[in-house]
Formats: structure tokens, C-alpha cells, sequence
């Protein structure tokens, strides 16, 4: 395994985080999403979800989660399991140790049944998975952002859901999800992550990782602004913007973002929502994995067009050059004390440090920092004139919408 031991003394807990991760795939995502479900229901020693439940509680009420998600064109599962450190135990127990040995044997020692997963298991959380798939539409904002992206990346990896789609669930049995995770097991990337105080005395058994496919899928621009209206059954309307940003001086753009987007003082929120009065929300993402920047905005349905024109404008204003030395600032401010945070949080300084070994990088947070106080507003200047519309996305509730040519 690719192991990251990640030393630190601000917590009194222990996080330990195993990623198995492979290419973002149609024939796979669905299955993917439905094995994470289905091994944490039990493993070989412990064979049921009230026997892992039962033996957490013993290790003093340690927690543990797991899930998919998709990080630019790969699917990764994800297992964490935290515990308190050893020095608060009463006897002495090794948390550390049992912590590991657990989590290992919830993602690599599932239970089988004559070579299959336990059907009982398997079939249930087909259900479960269902009814997610099924309330997708409930969060219209988070459904109007996937359909954005899926517009937008339509064709490639990443414009496919993480949770995968209801019409694979059924061609899915006890057996054959069974088959597909020995496949992923031999064929996927194994990372493990600790992150603690005292993780040095720890033995953690030979688990062959695969060095998986690099993916350099260049996402392929539409040439002019794509369209897409869609109806739902909502109070507010959500319009979603894509936008196209240059490959190179990611500082910059994250100083753009946030400039454009990222905050009470950002030029989308102070004048579309505050001078405007046209949003109730007003904001942009920017998504560095992927390389695209995505507008988010709630508004008024009748309020299309003029909420559209209003962010186009703040593309322009930028485009020439009207920032302001405050704005300037206050966004590096914003971008510096928000990555500054990342180590109050065992989890998060996990994602980070995860996410650059998945991206072949080797930046730590005070040197990304540090790129960000040498970014000029030159550069973002640069950037601007490098960003372009990609898709632009409307859910309203105008039963007579449709795509718009």
C-alpha cells in the first residue's frame, strides 16, 4: 500500500482513511458506489453491521464512515475510521493497531458466502441505493449543479454521477458484484492515510497496490455557449454556469474565483444579490482537478435573463481589468486563511494531502500559500481573458421548457 503518515499533535484522536480508487467509469460507477454500501454490512470475523457496531463501541465509541467520490476522472471508495488516542485509554489498549486492523478487514476481508457476497446484504442495499437515486431531484440545487457538469462534460468521465444510475441496478446480483470487486481489488490504486500523534509503532500488512492509469483527458470546449433549460417542480429558479479557465497558474485562478465568486465581498454576490436584488444565492466554485470554474446562483424565474446579463457583465468588468486593489487582497486573504484551516481538520488535511498524490504533486500548505502571496493582479488579468462560457444551465419550473438550441 502507499502509506502517508501524517504527524500532528493538534488532535487527541486518530484518523486512519484507506482509498481505493479507479478511472471513472459508465460500466463500473454504479457498482462501485453499491461495494462500499455492502462492505461495511460485515467481514469474515465480524459478519454483521451490529458485530462492527458492537466492537467500535469496545473501542471506546471509535466512529466509522465510508462512500464514493469522484476526484477529476477517477472513482475512489473511501473508508475512515477514527478512535481516541492511546495515551487517554484506560488499560492500555492499542486503538492505533485495532483501528487498522479493522478498517483493513472491513475493506479487504468481506464476508463470502460461496463465492459471493451475502445476498441478504446485497439485495438491501440495492434498495437503499435506489430511494438515493430516486430523491436525487429533492436538493434542486445540487441536482442542477450535477446537470450542469454532466452537460458540460457530456462524452467524458467526469460528467458521469458518483453514486452511478438506477437502470444498472438490477443487472447487479450477490455474485457478479462479488467478481467485480476481486477485479477492482487486483486492478485499483490502494492508498492508507494516518493521521495522529503517536503512529509510528504500527504494523500494517503487505497489500499490493497497482499503479492505475493516468488519464489525460483534455475536457473539449463547446465553441460556442451551450444552452440547457430544464423543468422541475421548484419555488426558485437555478441558473449554473460553467466556465472554461486556462490549465496553468492555478493560484491565479483560485484568486479569480474568488474575486468572481467566493465570498460576501465577491463581484457575483455584491452585484447580482445585494445591489441587483436579482439572487437569493450568489457564488462560484472553482473546481482545480477538472479545471473549470462553476457559477451557482438561486434566483427568481422571471429574473433569467436579467441575473445572466448582470454575471456576464462581471466576466467583462474583469476581463478589463477593473479589480480593485481591496478586492485583490481580500480575496488572497480569504484563499490564505481558508487553506490555513485545512490542518484544524484530521479529515481534511487527509483530502489535501490525498489529492496531490493522486495529481503526481508535492505542494505542502505552506508553500501553496506562499505561490498564492507572489499571484499580482496582472495575473488574474490573465486569467480572465482566458476564461470563456462553456454551458449555461436553467432549471425553472416553465413546463414548456426545453433545451435551447
Amino acid at each position: 500500500m502507499k502509506i502517508t503518515k501524517l504527524k500532528t499533535n493538534r488532535f487527541k484522536t486518530n484518523l486512519y482513511a484507506l482509498f481505493l480508487t479507479v478511472p471513472l467509469e459508465r460500466s463500473t460507477v454504479t457498482k462501485n458506489a453499491l461495494l462500499a454500501s455492502v462492505l461495511r454490512r460485515g467481514t469474515k470475523n465480524l459478519n454483521t453491521q451490529e458485530k462492527i457496531s458492537k466492537k467500535l463501541e469496545e473501542m471506546y465509541g471509535a466512529g466509522f464512515n465510508c462512500g464514493v467520490d469522484k476526484i477529476g476522472n477517477y472513482h475512489t471508495l473511501k473508508f475512515y475510521l477514527e478512535t481516541i488516542d492511546n495515551i487517554y485509554t484506560l488499560s492500555n489498549e492499542n486503538l492505533l493497531q485495532e483501528g487498522i486492523n479493522l478498517l483493513l478487514d472491513i475493506a479487504l476481508n468481506p464476508l463470502v458466502e460461496n463465492e459471493s457476497f451475502k445476498k441478504e446484504y446485497v439485495e438491501q442495499e440495492k434498495e437503499n441505493l435506489k430511494k438515493m437515486l430516486l430523491s436525487k431531484k429533492d436538493n434542486k440545487s445540487l441536482y442542477a449543479k450535477d446537470r450542469c457538469i454532466e452537460e458540460m462534460f457530456k462524452g467524458e468521465p467526469y460528467s458521469l454521477y458518483k453514486y452511478g444510475y438506477i437502470e444498472d441496478i438490477d443487472k447487479i446480483d450477490a455474485k457478479s458484484l462479488y467478481e467485480y470487486y476481486k477485479e477492482l481489488i487486483n486492478k485499483c490504486r490502494i492508498d492508507l492515510f494516518l493521521s495522529g500523534e503517536n503512529i509510528e509503532d504500527i504494523k500494517i500488512p503487505k497489500v499490493e497496490s497497482k499503479e492505475i492509469e493516468k488519464i489525460n483527458i483534455k475536457h473539449m470546449p463547446h465553441a460556442t455557449e451551450k444552452k440547457v433549460r430544464e423543468s422541475l417542480d421548484v419555488v426558485q429558479g437555478k441558473l449554473m454556469i460553467g466556465l472554461n479557465v486556462p490549465d496553468e497558474d492555478k493560484p491565479a485562478v483560485s484568486v479569480y474565483n474568488t474575486i468572481l465568486g467566493g465570498g460576501a465581498n465577491s463581484k457575483l454576490f455584491q452585484n447580482v444579490r445585494e445591489k441587483a436584488s436579482l439572487a437569493y444565492t450568489a457564488g462560484s466554485s472553482y473546481v482545480r482537478r477538472q479545471n473549470f470554474i462553476l457559477i451557482q446562483t438561486g434566483i427568481e424565474i422571471e429574473n433569467y435573463e436579467k441575473a445572466l446579463k448582470i454575471i456576464k457583465e462581471q466576466l467583462e468588468e474583469m476581463k478589463k481589468g477593473n479589480i480593485t486593489t481591496k478586492e485583490f487582497e481580500a480575496a488572497k486573504k480569504l484563499i490564505t486563511a481558508s487553506v490555513n484551516l485545512i490542518p484544524e481538520s484530521q479529515e481534511d488535511m487527509i483530502a489535501y494531502y490525498f489529492d496531490q498524490k493522486l495529481s503526481e504533486e508535492d505542494i505542502n500548505i505552506t508553500e501553496y500559500c506562499n505561490m498564492l502571496q507572489k499571484v499580482k493582479i496582472e495575473d488574474v488579468i490573465k486569467v480572465a481573458n482566458k476564461v470563456s462560457i462553456d454551458t449555461i444551465y436553467f432549471l425553472d419550473s416553465n413546463l414548456d421548457s426545453k433545451e435551447a438550441e
